[in-house]
């Protein structure tokens, strides 16, 4: 036999037995875990700090194989041990993923299909599950402990881990392509808007400026596509927000840490099984009005409210803050008026964008570049003009090419359009100067 034709056949042996080895781990792992659960106590079990449920289950483990005489490696054990403890107490092969802090986004299509998105990038990476119903029986743990659930009668779900990550599964037979599982992570300690300047998603005299409307109680919507970095941007804004007010989250699915004293956040709810105790966006914020909020932060307005938001800020409810699913200022106030046509308002269009000027004085619209940074690319002022809106930018963000690496060029600059909110920024005592939205330009 040639000597390529014996490395060859090394190579497949070699192959063989670390699929057969794969394969007993596999079986010893199932095994130990059905009398994990037959024997052991999994409440107090899930009580204990995660030091201490390790050094139990090992016990416990250690004693099932003393029993049956089972011997493997120490690496082995502790592969045994950490598969156990993420499956029964846990979120299986997510694990990993979700310990780690540098990975952004999860994005599953099937059992064999993992991707994460790392550094703005996405890539793919070796990482299964068994089958369809092992995902499925990892989705069903996401979901159960917020009173969601997924199946044929309900085959979508939205949800949320607890350390705040925004949790999004589809099943067949509305995916025609298997069980898909989406996760947005979030970091545990929030962006500032220091983190952004230093991310180069904005500048420092855009901040001076965004603080400035956040303490003046400047009505503001955050505009941008999915991913653009919407919620973080909410999040890093709200930080703004002067202690002693009282602030009142409403929420699809919670996300929102506001690392502040007085928030109520509030969820919306899905009807159950017979269709029943659905609590909508529009109810919960018909509700903080009765609740003397000082701000209303909504999470992402999609629908008729819309309506009530705008309502809000147009009496006496300032400084209120929302997001947009919108690639443009101009796109976002579209979104608005259609959403507020969905609520069933028989108004003519041109009361209609009266009533949206009059509540919404600022958008930040925000994008994701090719590269994969977020940023801002235009803050911009709304006004009202002979029954049309019309949009001022502010600062916005000159793109001038493509470096050889891929990197998005560009720089952030004011406008030389100076904001009619400036009479009031100055009467929150917020002193910004004119000369801050000045042009290079009219600077020289």
């Amino acid at each position: 036999m040639s000597l390529f034709k014996r490395e060859e056949r090394k190579s497949q042996d070699t192959a063989t037995y670390s699929a057969n080895e794969d394969s007993y781990l596999n079986q010893l792992v199932d095994h130990y875990k059905t009398r994990l659960l037959q024997e052991a106590n999994l409440e107090h079990l899930t009580n204990l700090s995660q030091r201490e449920m390790r050094l139990a289950i090992e016990r416990f483990i250690t004693q099932f194989m003393n029993e049956e005489k089972v011997i493997v490696t120490r690496h082995k054990k502790e592969q045994l041990l950490t598969r156990i403890i993420d499956e029964s107490v846990g979120f299986g092969p997510l694990e990993s993923l979700l310990k780690d802090d540098t990975i952004t986004e999860i994005l599953i299509n099937g059992p064999d299909h993992v991707s994460i998105e790392k550094n703005g990038r996405l890539q793919q990476i070796n990482l299964t599950f068994r089958n369809e119903e092992h995902l499925r029986h990892i989705i069903d743990r996401i979901v159960a402990p917020i009173g969601r659930r997924i199946d044929e009668s309900s085959p979508m779900v939205d949800a949320r881990l607890a350390d705040g990550s925004r949790v999004n599964a589809v099943i067949p037979p509305v995916s025609l392509n298997g069980t898909l599982l989406s996760i947005r992570k979030f970091r545990k300690e929030p962006f500032t808007l220091d983190d952004l300047i230093q991310g180069s998603s904005m500048t420092e005299d855009m901040r001076t400026f965004l603080t400035a409307l956040i303490r003046s109680k400047i009505n503001t919507v955050i505009s941008g596509g999915t991913g653009s970095g919407k919620t973080t941007l909410l999040n890093a804004l709200a930080q703004a927000i002067p202690e002693g007010e009282r602030v009142i989250t409403i929420e699809d699915s919670a996300e929102l840490n506001l690392n502040r004293g007085d928030v109520v956040g509030m969820e919306a709810r899905p009807p159950n099984v017979e269709g029943r105790g659905e609590i909508t966006i529009r109810q919960l914020v018909k509700n903080a009005l009765r609740m003397r909020p000082d701000r209303i932060i909504v999470g992402e307005v999609r629908g008729a409210e819309a309506f009530d938001m705008l309502q809000a800020m147009n009496t006496g409810h300032e400084g209120s803050l929302t997001t947009v699913h919108a690639n443009s200022a101009r796109d976002a106030l579209s979104r608005i008026e259609g959403m507020v046509i969905m609520a069933g308002m028989d108004l003519p269009s041109t009361v209609i964008r009266e009533y949206i000027a009059g509540a919404v004085e600022i958008i930040i619209q925000g994008m994701r570049l090719s590269d994969g940074r977020r940023l801002i690319t235009a803050i911009s002022e709304v006004a009202e003009q002979d029954g049309r809106m019309v949009i001022h930018d502010i600062f916005t963000f000159e793109r001038t090419g493509v470096s050889e690496e891929g990197r998005v060029l560009g720089e952030h600059r004011p406008t030389g359009y100076v904001p009619a909110v400036l009479d009031r920024l100055n009467r929150f005592g917020q002193k910004i100067e004119p000369t801050l939205f000045e042009t290079k330009e009219e600077v020289t």
